[in-house]
């Protein structure tokens, strides 16, 4: 007689080497950024013949450029409880394929208030996908290299944002700006079937909904050949709030702090980031650059992502995460400062902009592993997006409050000085979070002593 056997999948997952299933939920993780960079990017690259094509101004085009932008911070908010509801794979396959519907209707627009509608539909399907991705990533993850591999993923979102201006370029010239749209939206209507039929869903979450066996061992199958058997059980150590809804676990006495900071902390780090993106090859051009030098501090800056996110995320798993981050955002900071006082060395301005981008895009990406392992499984997908959802919020205002600077007239050092502000506030959020966090486990093993 076959013996019943109980696996823990936490233990599975921790205890062997990475297999073919988890490097395939990376790659299509990583097609899933990189397909939302290219349509989050999308409007930017053709922005300018939108305004040669129709005369839009650019008080017109911001509500345009922002309109994504804010369905993305709804579409988050609303995309993490359903994923910690029904599962991680039905609600991205699902986005995905609704974004790619609707970046199609995009390239049909005839005027601007049909542009600000579809873009806004289509924003509220890209939200579900950076932290419903983090969260099935970071969940097939052994704990030891969490944080690498979902900062790995997200090196998709500048490959795709730089892919997409490569064939903008060359598209727009040659089949017109709703070209690019057409292509932003069939990707993505290619890739949902792909989804459908090879991505697996997350086993840790169905261990915790206690999805029926025979569907936990089909994937356990995938993960480690042979393990289970037909009589195998599956289990995952319990949390204390795993009979709480996400939405109460995420704002329990236990989470809602660490909450809070990610929250700020977030907010902050887009406000900062989206400025800089927005707003740097203006600055950069009217301290007495030309365009084209405009266009490659800002390309260093955004190169300095992908090698800061790689190195960041192979650090964090080997030290104290929060520390990281927070000295990487005071020192980001420190060299913004810098930034502002060197406007007329232009090789001083492109390395700076260079490590700028190094420390928070990468910092940046670093966030959304610190959040996919702040919560429990129960609650992981509604924490994540919940952060992202209220970060949006920080990159929607930082569109107008550029705009606002240049209005009053700052200059490069005093915009860039100003924003060593953010950074600092980011710092001390991650900060107050990792201190809370020490304090609760030093309380709850003195607890543990006194039983």
């Amino acid at each position: 007689m076959t013996v019943s056997t109980a696996i823990d999948v936490r233990a599975l997952i921790n205890d062997r080497s990475i297999g073919l299933c988890q490097k395939l939920v990376v790659l299509l993780g990583f097609c899933i950024i990189a397909l939302d960079g290219f349509d989050v990017a999308i409007m930017g690259f053709i922005a300018p013949q939108l305004k040669q094509e129709w005369g839009v101004t650019n008080q017109m085009l911001g509500p345009v450029l922002s309109a994504a932008l804010a369905g993305l911070a709804i579409g988050a908010l609303v995309a993490g409880p359903l994923a910690d509801r029904f599962g991680r794979k039905v609600v991205l396959v699902c986005r995905v394929f609704f974004f790619g519907v609707w970046t199609l209707a995009t390239a049909s627009s005839t005027d601007v208030t049909y542009l600000i509608v579809f873009r806004f539909l289509t924003g509220l399907g890209l939200g579900a996908a950076m932290p419903n991705v983090g969260t099935l990533v970071s969940e097939y993850a052994p704990d030891r290299s969490r944080s690498f591999l979902v900062t790995v993923v997200f090196c998709g979102f500048t490959v795709g944002a730089a892919g997409g201006g490569f064939l903008a370029a060359w598209m727009i010239p040659n089949f017109g700006w709703a070209s690019v749209l057409v292509l932003g939206g069939v990707l993505p209507l290619i890739v949902a079937p792909t989804l459908f039929f090879k991505l697996p869903e997350s086993v840790r979450f169905l261990v915790a909904k206690r999805a029926p066996a025979a569907r936990i061992r089909a994937i356990v199958d995938r993960l480690a050949p042979g393990v289970a058997t037909d009589r195998s059980t599956f289990e995952m150590p319990s949390t204390p709030a795993a009979a709480q809804s996400p939405v109460k676990i995420v704002l329990s006495r236990q989470y809602k702090f660490g909450s809070v900071m990610l929250w700020v902390g977030y907010f902050s780090a887009l406000f900062l980031v989206y400025l800089m993106g927005s707003w740097m090859p203006t600055l950069v051009k009217e301290s007495g650059y030309s365009v084209s030098d405009a266009a490659l501090v800002t390309a260093f800056f955004q190169l300095g992502g992908p090698m800061g996110s790689l190195f960041l995320g192979w650090c964090m798993d080997r030290t104290n995460p929060h520390k990281l981050l927070a000295l990487t955002y005071l020192f980001g900071g420190a060299m913004l400062y810098v930034l502002g006082l060197v406007a007329g060395h232009f090789a001083l301005v492109v390395l700076l902009a260079f490590v700028i981008g190094f420390c928070f895009n990468g910092a940046n990406t670093g966030m959304n592993a610190l959040s996919a392992g702040y919560y429990p499984t129960e609650a992981r997908a509604t924490g994540s997006s919940w952060m992202h959802g209220i970060g949006r919020w920080g990159a929607v205002l930082s569109a107008f409050a550029g705009a606002q600077m240049l209005a009053w007239g700052w200059s490069f050092s005093q915009v860039f000085g100003a924003l060593t502000v953010p950074a600092a506030i980011t710092a001390l959020a991650i900060l107050a979070k990792g201190m809370n966090g020490a304090r609760l486990r030093r309380a709850a093993s003195r607890q543990v002593v006194l039983v």
